[in-house]
């Protein structure tokens, strides 16, 4: 590793230690050179696949995009940050064993879509209306009807 202040390609580690989560390293070194220290950090660097959108065109997969557009679908819902991001390393975990190179956008909506129906009906729906894009109120209640659970009736004590 090369010391940020002097260029020298000769650094010691002082000290290693890994954080909570155990995905990140963090390294305390030493320049041999100019005796200065700095901290890198080490991570595992996933190979998400290519999204190819609708028009055929390709770009990277962007969480935050992603986490955007589920924020927006949740906004004003009582569902926490923590949980939507365990959302996206689910979705990113099924991305990277699928073991593709490219995937289609509306894969990767249909992940959304089943993720946003575990933490929130009404995030679902709204994420739903405007992915699915509905084009009448018939489309909108059969997507109502698929997350309403059946009310159990209760007997009538008199």
């Amino acid at each position: 590793m090369k010391c940020p202040y002097c260029a020298e390609p000769n650094t010691q580690v002082v000290d290693t230690r890994e954080n909570e989560d155990g995905d990140t390293v963090r390294r305390r070194r030493r320049c041999l050179a100019c005796d200065k220290r700095f901290t890198t950090y080490e991570r595992v660097e996933l190979q998400l696949p290519l999204v190819v959108k609708k028009n055929g065109s390709r770009t990277e997969y962007d969480r935050d995009k992603l986490k955007a557009s589920m924020m927006l679908a949740l906004r004003k819902r009582p569902v926490t940050t923590d949980s939507v991001d365990a959302a996206l390393d689910r979705i990113e975990e099924k991305l990277v064993t699928l073991g593709e190179r490219e995937v289609a956008s509306d894969r990767i909506g249909e992940l959304v879509i089943r993720e946003l129906k575990k933490l929130d009906k009404v995030g679902y729906i709204r994420f739903a209306s405007v992915y699915r894009n509905f084009e009448d109120l018939d489309e909108f209640s059969d997507a109502i009807r698929e997350v309403k659970k059946p009310r159990v009736r209760r007997p009538r004590t008199e």
